[in-house]
């Protein structure tokens, strides 16, 4: 029987995508008023232009990037995808476990599409990438959240984790560098969730689409790498990193040991043939996206766009009475909190009351399964004097904010 329920229940997980703010904001777009876009980590929204080689290359490649390329992908990009994972040190991946497609999106959804039947539980971090929970719930499964702390930088909370693993619970998700906190994660919180997938036989998921965005001379290390005799499956792409996220270019990639997964890796095989390809014209600039030296880099640097502006909105924020936030690691994403002076009682009212009043779009705290209702996330994409108009209107707001 067809369950017409499907939709409501995913009316809880879904994230800015839909609901009365956006809702709200597309009216008073309609309406033409100009609104600040903080919701989304698009950088072509803010300026930010895809690579001049990478244009070049999808340029001459379109003649000969015509029609379908086998379901997973084109050779030529999972050799290069192949050669990543082996400089990542992630372990026993071949060009047979690297699945190309429209976005990292697209691949979480059908991962989870393969693997869950009704009942069975995922472990996802809160604060998350929603898109997690709504592929866990769209498959029939449930996720679970685990706490990510933010006293502790931001990095998840071992025995929370610990003590929601259950009989049911078939994996775990880790998004590191993570959104929307920004943090990164050190080599031993990796290790730890590693011993908990080992105890538990349980297969890992590692989101790490960020892991090319990285400041202040750390370094990422991949979940796969100190896992190497568990199933992980990798998902990254070309997105954020090299700026073309319309282009639709992701990957996942399994590694590790890989013997006790047959009929899972079966069922990705069969969705992954079901949809055909991934856009095959974005998938030729992998190779050399991946093999030459990314010459983004230095906008991470001191002096570089996203740097600069990372510093500016930490500081800021810091600067406004009541807010705080935890200065972010990697990505391009800032995550305040708002102490109890506001009274926020539901931060979905506050993201709404803060549109209304300041025309700038922010994604609530419960919008990424954050339960307290006093966080929310802010993109510093924009330049500098972008951000500093907009948070001059974040301090007016909140001098006389209470709900």
């Amino acid at each position: 029987m067809v369950n017409f329920n499907k939709s409501h229940k995913l009316d809880n997980v879904c994230y800015d995508i839909r609901g009365p703010v956006m809702d709200e904001a597309a009216k008073m777009e309609a309406e033409g008023e100009k609104i600040l876009k903080l919701n989304i980590g698009n950088p072509a929204y803010f300026g930010f232009k895809a690579p001049d080689n990478v244009i070049k290359i999808m340029e001459r490649s379109l003649t000969s990037t015509e029609g379908y390329s086998e379901s997973k992908g084109l050779l030529e990009a999972r050799q290069a995808i192949v050669r990543y994972c082996k400089r990542k040190s992630i372990p026993n991946v071949t060009v047979d476990d690297v699945y190309t497609g429209n976005g990292v999106s697209e691949l979480i959804t059908m991962s989870m599409q393969g693997l869950l039947d009704s009942g069975d539980e995922v472990l996802v971090p809160a604060p998350d990438y929603p898109l997690w929970t709504a592929s866990v719930t769209l498959a029939g499964g449930t996720a679970v959240h685990y706490i990510c702390d933010e006293k502790a930088h931001w990095y998840p909370d071992i025995d929370d984790m610990k003590s929601k693993i259950t009989s049911r619970t078939k994996g775990i998700v880790v998004i590191n560098p993570n959104n929307p906190t920004g943090s990164l994660y050190p080599k031993e919180i990796l290790e730890q969730i590693a011993e908990l997938a080992r105890q538990n036989n349980l297969l890992l998921f590692a989101d790490e689409i960020y892991d090319r965005l990285v400041m202040d001379g750390k370094e990422h290390t991949s979940l796969a790498s100190v896992a190497p005799d568990l199933m992980t499956i990798s998902f990254n792409g070309l997105s954020k990193s090299h700026l073309i996220a319309g282009y639709r270019c992701g990957w996942m990639c399994l590694s590790g040991d890989k013997s006790k997964a047959k009929g899972y890796i079966e069922g990705l095989n069969l969705l992954s043939a079901m949809r055909l390809c991934s856009n095959v014209p974005a998938q030729s600039v992998i190779p050399s996206a991946l093999d030459e030296k990314n010459d983004r880099a230095d906008i991470l640097l001191p002096g570089g766009r996203i740097y600069e502006q990372r510093k500016f909105i930490y500081d800021s924020i810091n600067s406004i009475p009541g807010l705080s936030a935890e200065k972010p690691d990697a990505a391009f994403y800032i995550f305040p909190k708002m102490d109890s002076r506001f009274n926020i009682s539901d931060d979905e009212k506050f993201a709404l009351d803060f549109l209304k009043e300041k025309k700038i779009l922010i994604t609530h705290g419960g919008g990424f399964h954050w339960e307290k209702p006093d966080h929310f996330r802010i993109v510093y994409l924009p330049e500098i004097d972008v951000l500093k108009e907009s948070c001059e209107k974040t301090a007016e707001f909140f001098a006389s904010y209470h709900q």
